[in-house]
């Protein structure tokens, strides 16, 4: 389904809902700063908010967890509202990098759902309240790759040489290389993830590149073959390029949660609050999976976006439970391990 019919059935179900603006008027005023991925928010609903609330919402973006990371770590640059994903969150929270919320400011908690509660990144949500969730896979085009696409392999495959993208984050990178190996993607054996090491060393040849949101130019305009990257963004990708198809490996994915927090210090941490709950809402939650394909923890949301597109679009949207058990959620590593990441992915990335 077009993303332009998803907006127009979007309206047409919440029209009362957002002609009357379904949240009270707090009476505030001021700016949020929010820092948030690339491509993952309709950014019109900025002007939603800012109309309700008095509050103008300063907007910028980032491309890995680990770029927020360090951009946090240098003092955070003034943000008040950030969205990690599950394991950089609970980083976060053990090196006291984040706010406890006030839930009265969060009303809209209650609309999440119980499945994306209390989860092991934040088991008292005490820190967090979830946004997206989704999974990763291979997006490929079918017009030069004709084979069906099952095994992380194929980003291993000799014969896609020069057109294989890979992710420009360690993380994601040796994940999928330790999946492709059968192990875990939390793994803290270090024989294991110097081995998927040495398969990304033999990896570095045969790429095009390392990337994150640069793959949309690339997959999109048929500057190379395949990828991975996430099924959201798959969908976006679908609507310029017909050709494009979304796989996930048998041998197993990660499943991610994204959430919404606010930084240790934050300038407008209330502002913030009033933010988060706004981005909670129902109504916004649909506009923003219109724009975003990706799947809302709000309960209600979801179901209603889910009954209005296709088996196709659902299964890519909305992992199944059978998608999930083979899945995996980041977790956070020991430091020693996350000091190994960093120094082997800069010698790779030389």
């Amino acid at each position: 389904m077009k993303r332009v019919m998803i907006v127009i059935i979007v309206f047409s179900l919440l029209l009362p809902t957002v002609l009357t603006g379904c949240g009270q008027r707090v009476g505030s005023n001021g700016v949020v700063n929010v820092h948030n991925w690339g491509e993952y928010i309709d950014e019109s609903i900025f002007r939603i908010f800012e109309r309700e609330t008095g509050i103008r919402v300063n907007y910028s973006t980032f491309e890995t967890n680990e770029a927020l990371y360090a951009l946090m770590r240098r003092g955070g640059a003034n943000i008040d509202v950030i969205i990690p994903s599950d394991y950089m969150i609970a980083r976060m929270i053990e090196e006291d990098m984040l706010e406890e919320l006030d839930f009265s400011n969060i009303p809209n908690f209650e609309l999440i759902d119980p499945r994306y509660k209390g989860l092991a990144y934040d088991p008292d949500n005490r820190f967090s309240v979830a946004y997206m969730t989704g999974t990763v896979g291979i997006i490929y085009n079918s017009s030069f790759i004709t084979d069906d696409i099952t095994s992380w392999n194929a980003l291993f495959d000799e014969r896609y040489a020069g057109q294989i993208l890979m992710f420009d984050n360690p993380r994601d990178a040796f994940g999928i290389t330790l999946k492709y190996l059968g192990y875990s993607l939390n793994t803290v054996n270090e024989d294991e993830i110097h081995e998927a090491f040495d398969l990304l060393v033999r990896q570095k040849p045969i790429l095009q590149a390392y990337v994150m949101d640069q793959i949309f130019d690339k997959l999109e305009g048929g500057e190379a073959w395949i990828g991975p990257y996430y099924a959201g963004d798959f969908l976006a990708m679908l609507e310029n390029n017909p050709d494009l198809r979304f796989a996930r490996p048998t041998e197993g994915t990660n499943f991610f949660v994204d959430a919404m927090c606010i930084p240790k210090d934050a300038a407008n941490k209330t502002n913030a609050e009033v933010f988060i709950n706004f981005m909670t809402r129902t109504d916004i939650a649909m506009m923003n999976m219109a724009y975003i394909f990706y799947a809302s923890a709000n309960q209600e949301a979801a179901a209603m976006f889910a009954a209005e597109i296709s088996a196709e679009e659902y299964a890519v949207m909305f992992a199944s439970s059978e998608v999930i058990a083979n899945s995996e959620v980041y977790s956070h590593l020991p430091r020693h391990i996350l000091e190994l990441y960093d120094r082997l992915w800069v010698e790779l990335k030389r």
